[in-house]
């Protein structure tokens, strides 16, 4: 097999009849540049994206790389390449700065620096200046790889003309706003990267490529979202509040684009209501699509499925949902798991907070692709309470941003709105940059929370005594229906071991899907007990996975203290549908077990201290600004010094210098220290045997991004010392499986009740896992 020496190729592939086909290279560079170009057009920064991809494989024109692409059916991933005659980014990133330097002097190095970031980093993904790219590129080998280039490189692409790449007004919001230059290249970055994945895509995989854009128009789903909500009938006291709630939202989606809150009690239909405003504000505006992002997985698959019985009638998938946390390794990657990482072009996404906020502060490719295409979007984040403390000044910064520079319409979504408008402090460390001007949907929440008020709230008469298990559980065992919520594992398994027979456990210590069935269950329970066709006891004992947004209507409700916002969470889950003749009962106690340390006691104490003499109801809206104030005040709002990391600055010798790799290292919303155990886990009758399955495709293919993904369900995250504790036995409780990722192997490691077992209790015979 051969092909003409005077044609430059960027991939090759071979046909069903085993000829090769040819991605020509000049072809592939104008056409990302092209597709660059569209995809930055929107913040304004389409020259910027044109000239990176123009020159982001110019590093393939190398002799070396041409024999290499030859001999082999996919180059695209670069970290697959062995070799340094093959390897093609740094190229055009020294072109960038030896050219825009020639050319434009000072000012042009400046500008070549923001392209030399995109183009060497299109494989590997952004990195650090200091430590990292900066040395990259003094080195021989990518001198070598560049002069290798360039001799055969045609010079329409090397001498192609330059807009005026002026940094100082190409960065949006300006180079020195907090957060505002490394936002801007992560989205140049995205440009590029989808661009080049999808001209890649249209080669290799024609098929894939012809199924994108399948999805029906955002005017089209409104239409089907009017039919759905057209059927409900406001037949009761709540359900026509709920009704006057999406009447405000819809009302208001006509106001200019800019950053709103809707402050619902819980149980007021603010899912559903958001969603009717950000379509109708989508119209009204011009937005592109709507992403809905959850803080826990935990309920977004029940909003994922809300959303996909609303427009079922399409008959069309409207809704991507994506929330994995499982990742493969960026070295074992192959072209295929490449392609099926979502970009986000769909009309709506449903998402967590950590695939949103780490997407935001990435440096790797698969993460950074989609974020081009926030732009002119509207960004629903439910449960806003749960916006991560030690993370809050760099999230709130990227907000701003987005609203104020990409034409991100944001909308604050919760019952316990956070006091997130700017706050100045005698400490200047203290101080907040906050979001501020926001436009509150709501014509007057106090009367809303009034007419919604469905709960007494019990406070413990002294908080420094607590009320000890047993007692607990007897007072839980006097109601034949209750819900108890506990801040730990530890003390859900405590509590749990000492209620009667019957009782339903619920906590992280259960995979995924064990959690849903049990959800479920308890749903269909409470369902028959509201119906009269059954009034067998419901007891359920839980962490705090059941609190924001679980549809659970339990009429009495015991929590732990904890924050004033996780309390309020605690009393949605209770006369949710104020169907009771009387007000839901809500008991807050003082557990035993001292509250971890961390944001959990900070925000008990927070809550401790607003609660102090005060006579009134314990979720009065007037308490929550002063809560919140004071759970921030206490809290290092950016504990990993993202703010540090990413800024430029001006007066130093390398002023674009910031570290991408460093602050995408730091900005984990999840510990670290976690390690994924997969376990056993055949469904609510023992029947399912998905899990093993999956588990056979995993030793026999391997880590597929796919295949981690449909595992997730069947994950427990342990801290790494358990882990080890477990892998250590020597029974093998633990075994790895691939890099990273353990699974269950002792078939009494997993109770039928309690999930994942870490401690030393033993387990009863009908607890085992078969």
């Amino acid at each position: 097999m051969s092909f003409p020496s005077d044609i430059f190729l960027a991939h090759t592939a071979e046909r069903t009849d085993g000829n090769p086909r040819q991605h020509e290279l000049g072809e592939h560079l104008r056409c990302v540049a092209a597709l660059a170009a569209r995809n930055a057009a929107p913040f304004g920064s389409a020259d910027w994206a044109s000239v990176a991809g123009l020159w982001h494989d110019l590093g393939k024109y190398r002799e070396g790389f041409q024999r290499y692409i030859r001999s082999c059916a996919d180059a695209h991933i670069e970290g697959r390449v062995a070799g340094p005659e093959k390897t093609h980014s740094a190229a055009g990133a020294l072109h960038a700065l030896e050219t825009l330097k020639a050319r434009h002097g000072p000012r042009g190095q400046l500008a070549a620096t923001v392209l030399a970031y995109l183009i060497a980093g299109h494989h590997a993904g952004l990195a650090d200046w200091h430590g990292g790219l900066k040395s990259r590129l003094i080195d021989p080998k990518a001198r070598r790889e560049y002069d290798e280039a360039r001799t055969a490189a045609p010079q329409a692409i090397l001498s192609h003309a330059t807009p005026d790449l002026a940094l100082q007004t190409a960065v949006p919001g300006g180079i020195t706003t907090p957060g505002a230059f490394a936002l801007w290249v992560r989205m140049l970055f995205s440009a590029l990267v989808d661009a080049d994945f999808l001209d890649t895509e249209a080669f290799m995989r024609s098929d894939k490529a012809g199924a994108r854009g399948e999805f029906p128009q955002l005017s089209e789903m409104r239409d089907a979202y009017n039919a759905h909500m057209a059927c409900f009938a406001a037949d009761t006291p709540v359900r026509r509040i709920r009704a006057d709630i999406l009447r405000q939202c819809r009302s208001k989606a006509g106001l200019p684009p800019g950053l709103f809150t809707l402050t619902v009690p819980t149980g007021g239909g603010k899912t559903l209501a958001s969603l009717g405003f950000a379509l109708d504000h989508a119209q009204a505006h011009g937005k592109r699509r709507v992403v809905y992002a959850i803080p826990y997985t935990s309920i977004i698959e029940q909003t994922a499925d809300v959303f996909r019985n609303v427009f079922a009638s399409i008959g069309r998938e409207c809704v991507v949902e994506h929330h994995s946390q499982a990742e493969s390794d960026p070295a074992a990657e192959t072209s295929a798991s490449r392609l099926a990482c979502e970009n986000w072009d769909a009309p709506l996404v449903v998402t967590t907070n950590v695939q949103l906020f780490e997407s935001l502060f990435a440096a790797r490719t698969s993460r950074c692709r989609k974020l081009h295409n926030l732009t002119h979007s509207v960004l629903i984040l439910d449960e806003a309470q749960q916006l991560p403390a030690e993370f809050l000044q760099p999230i709130l910064d990227v907000l701003r941003l987005l609203v104020q520079h990409y034409g991100v319409t944001v909308v604050l979504c919760t019952a316990t709105q956070p006091a997130l408008s700017t706050t100045r402090y005698f400490d200047p460390a203290m101080n907040l940059r906050g979001l501020d001007d926001a436009t509150e949907l709501m014509d007057a929440p106090d009367a809303l929370y009034a007419a919604l008020k469905r709960v007494d709230v019990q406070l413990p008469a002294d908080f420094t005594t607590p009320t000890e298990w047993p007692q607990l559980a007897d007072e839980l065992a006097s109601h034949d229906c209750a819900l108890a919520i506990v801040n730990t594992r530890k003390s859900a398994r405590e509590l749990f071991r000492r209620m009667p027979t019957g009782t339903l456990h619920l906590s992280a210590l259960m995979c995924g899907a064990h959690r849903k069935d049990v959800i479920d269950g308890i749903k269909h329970q409470l369902a028959a007990r509201k119906t009269g066709r059954s009034n067998a006891p419901l007891r359920v004992v839980s962490t705090q996975l059941v609190e924001a947004g679980v549809d659970l209507d339990f009429p009495v409700v015991y929590r732990a203290l904890a924050g004033l916002d996780a309390i309020a969470q605690a009393a949605g889950r209770c006369n949710r549908e104020g169907q009771l003749p009387h007000p839901g009962k809500v008991v807050v106690f003082v557990p035993p077990d001292a509250i971890p340390a961390g944001s959990l006691r900070k925000a008990a104490d927070a809550c401790r201290s607003v609660l102090h003499n005060h006579t009134g109801d314990p979720l009065d809206r007037v308490l929550f600004e002063p809560y919140f104030r004071q759970y921030y005040a206490s809290t290092d709002l950016d504990r990993s010094r993202i703010g540090d990391l990413l800024k430029p600055e001006p007066s130093r010798d390398d002023p674009l210098a910031v570290a991408f790799r460093s602050a995408a290292d730091a900005f984990r919303l999840i510990d670290d220290d976690q390690s994924p155990v997969v376990v056993h886990y055949r469904g609510a009758d023992g029947q399912d045997t998905t899990v093993d399955m999956l588990l056979g495709k995993l030793a026999k293919d391997g880590p597929e991004r796919w295949l981690l993904r449909a595992l997730q369900r069947y994950t427990v995250s342990l801290r790494q010392k358990d882990a080890e504790r477990l892998l250590a036995q020597g029974d093998l409780a633990l075994v790895p499986a691939v890099p990273g990722l353990y699974v269950q192997a002792s078939d009494v490691l997993y109770d039928a009740q309690l999930g994942l077992r870490i401690d030393d209790q033993p387990l009863p015979a009908s607890g085992l896992v078969c």
